[in-house]
């Protein structure tokens, strides 16, 4: 083993060999470590010196209980999001800008659940980091192409998908097929060159040729004309007020034609410059589309050949069938690429409230590994996703915390975990005021507090001593078996104090297991844990989570489960039913049509759009583990606690699944 520290020097662990740096921490006397092991290769343990360690949860929580305290912050087995940084994002006012341009605070289109279906709505960028992925590249029908880590997820027509995974093995996962569509309105295209000769000469045809003074012409879009007048030379705006502001006058016939006369062979940016002029002077939105006015058969016609040119259809709307003009067909997607596009002064709306789809255009027609390593971007949003060109990308939600440290929220909370290596002198200290009340103190309600880096560490020792030694109630959660390594302190805390320990497993199924929740430690450990826990004296609670209809709610299952448990030495048992949050409903609903598609009319009837199922199944389930239980000499409800734990202030929502990390 190698311990490196970088205090001063910098180095590998910190990303810049050899350069200085100062630690992106805000508490003095921070040292960077790293571990020539496995399985910390690759990470850096800022040991920092805390200034506090317990935590009031905010009232608004959920989660019942008031108070917490963790000797760790990060984690090495988080999942990364990134996409490049020239990747568009779609603003909340119609324009896209690249990712890597975004700041915290910019107002951006998300989505949100609306029943069954999802509708456009307006997010903002909650935070915004940098890091270094091997980068893959996704093709779409449509000529999209989105170049992203492995690990970002995209929505499809079956859900979120990751990029890559496989079938088989600890890599299974859902990820994107030639069978899937994504969900959006796939590819945007660039922003119109509002800047261009061309594209001026384009405008002021079109408004000068639209505008019969009819209605009014939006203040942005007089300004603009004017600018372009201005700037052409031929052309110049008349003095005055009101409609006098409309006109212009040309220095000469000649110069006038310069800029107002049709072309031959018109350019692309004219073209555009056109459209927007037009639609400036005399459109605007009807039905959710753009809409001109435009009578003339001339300007009619150019304007008909132009959108078509440009990949747009339109409808001449005869006047004998009401107000004539051209309307441009199609939905969402033609308005967004509209706006985009023609960059006109006048608005095309916003997206918000629009219906999320996807057509055939956004297949996946292919994913390729580009075997290099690329600078990525990624953000957390209000909606916990955001569009990128032109189609719907799921954030990381729970990296904006790391922030909070003065760490970046992206490679720096996959590689740089903070020790509070004076966790235990802090908390004595903390004990030991005036105004602590000795209230119960939860553990492992953020991060594992045995994680791996516990192993090396040793923090819960120097923890569960102050607790001893102040007699302050306190639970610990977890699925680590590291926890067996400190019965002795906490056998000699229950001798002062209230203890309360909980293990969580959900069936015994070890197939199942490596399908449904391979990234954990298997059942069979954690009931090893539960016996050598049981063994040294402590009543044990379990919560038997989540119990997945269909698959670990038979009697048979839930019998097998309960009696392993009990043979364990388990003191209690704490049936919770699977709560489906968004995000994961979607990823398990995939995985249950893939292994098991016979389930899913009874998901549906079960859950139908909501996170929970009914009351009444809940009840059923909750019965049979009453039944098994009382078998297999098992109470059921609470958790183990030893000498009894305070009751909690605050209970769990119905039917609430706890979590373990």
């Amino acid at each position: 083993m190698r311990w490196d520290n970088l205090k001063a020097t910098g180095g590998a662990a910190t990303g810049d060999p050899g350069q200085p740096r100062v630690l992106p921490l805000a508490l003095p006397g921070a040292v960077a470590r790293t571990f020539d092991t496995p399985e910390f290769r690759g990470v850096t343990f800022y040991e920092v010196q805390a200034k506090s360690l317990i935590n009031r949860v905010p009232g608004a929580s959920r989660v019942p209980f008031e108070w917490t305290l963790n000797p760790y912050r990060g984690c090495s087995h988080a999942c990364v999001y990134c996409l490049t940084g020239d990747t568009e994002i779609l603003m909340a006012d119609g324009s896209t800008r690249p990712l890597a341009d975004l700041r915290v605070g910019d107002e951006i289109v998300g989505t949100v659940r609306d029943g069954r279906l999802r509708r456009y709505t307006t997010t903002r960028v909650l935070a915004h980091w940098a890091t270094v992925k091997p980068a893959h590249r996704v093709t779409l029908a449509d000529g999209t192409t989105l170049v992203a880590s492995g690990e970002h997820r995209f929505l499809t027509d079956r859900g979120w998908k990751h990029i890559t995974g496989t079938r088989h093995g600890r890599s299974r996962r859902p990820h994107l097929t030639t069978a899937n569509r994504l969900a959006g309105f796939g590819a945007l295209p660039n922003a119109a060159p509002t800047r261009s000769p061309a594209y001026r000469r384009g405008y002021l045809c079109g408004f000068v040729n639209g505008d019969g003074h009819v209605a009014p012409v939006p203040a942005a879009a007089l300004e603009r004309a004017h600018e372009y007048a201005a700037a052409c030379g031929g052309l110049h705006a008349l003095a005055g007020e009101g409609e006098a502001e409309r006109e212009f006058a040309g220095a000469s016939v000649r110069a006038a034609s310069a800029v107002l006369d049709w072309p031959q062979t018109p350019e692309r940016d004219w073209r555009l410059g056109f459209v927007a002029g037009l639609y400036d002077a005399d459109g605007g939105l009807a039905g959710g589309l753009p809409r001109f006015n435009a009578v003339d058969k001339v300007v009619v016609d150019w304007l008909v050949e132009c959108l078509t040119a440009l990949g747009f259809a339109a409808v001449v709307v005869e006047p004998c069938a009401g107000p004539g003009g051209v309307r441009v067909l199609g939905g969402t997607r033609e308005r967004v690429r509209f706006g985009l596009m023609f960059g006109p002064a006048t608005g095309t709306d916003t997206v918000a409230g629009e219906l999320v789809r996807g057509d055939d255009a956004l297949r996946v027609v292919g994913v390729e590994p580009l075997r290099v390593e690329v600078p990525m971007y990624d953000i957390t949003t209000g909606t916990g996703d955001f569009i990128a060109n032109g189609v719907v990308s799921h954030n990381c939600f729970a990296r904006r915390t790391h922030t909070y440290l003065d760490l970046d929220a992206g490679h720096d909370f996959d590689t740089q975990i903070v020790v509070k290596v004076n966790a235990g002198e802090v908390l004595r200290r903390e004990l030991s005021a005036r105004g602590w009340t000795g209230a119960h103190l939860a553990m492992g309600t953020n991060v594992d507090c045995y994680q791996r880096a516990e192993g090396r560490y040793g923090l819960m020792r120097e923890i569960l001593a102050a607790l001893r030694d102040h007699a302050n109630p306190f639970s610990i959660l977890t699925k680590g078996t590291l926890i067996t390594r400190d019965l002795d302190l906490l056998r000699q805390a229950a001798e002062v104090t209230s203890v309360s320990l909980s293990m969580s497993v959900g069936f015994v199924d070890e197939g199942l297991w490596r399908s449904v929740e391979p990234g954990t430690p298997s059942p069979l450990r954690r009931i090893d844990a539960i016996r050598r826990l049981s063994d040294a004296g402590f009543p044990v609670g379990v919560l038997m989570a989540p119990i997945l209809p269909g698959l670990t709610d038979t009697p048979e299952s839930i019998d097998a489960t309960v009696g392993a448990l009990a043979a364990a030495g388990a003191a209690s048992v704490m049936p919770l039913v699977l709560h489906l949050r968004p995000g994961a409903r979607e990823w398990y609903r995939t995985w249950l049509l893939r292994e098991h598609p016979q389930l899913g009319p009874r998901y549906r009837e079960l859950y139908g759009d909501g996170s929970y199922a009914p009351q009444p199944y809940q009840r059923e389930v909750a019965a049979r583990v009453r039944l098994a239980a009382r078998r297999h000499g098992l109470r059921t409800g609470g958790t183990g606690t030893a000498r009894g734990v305070d009751a909690p202030k605050r209970t769990p929502a119905a039917g609430e699944q706890l979590t373990l990390l």
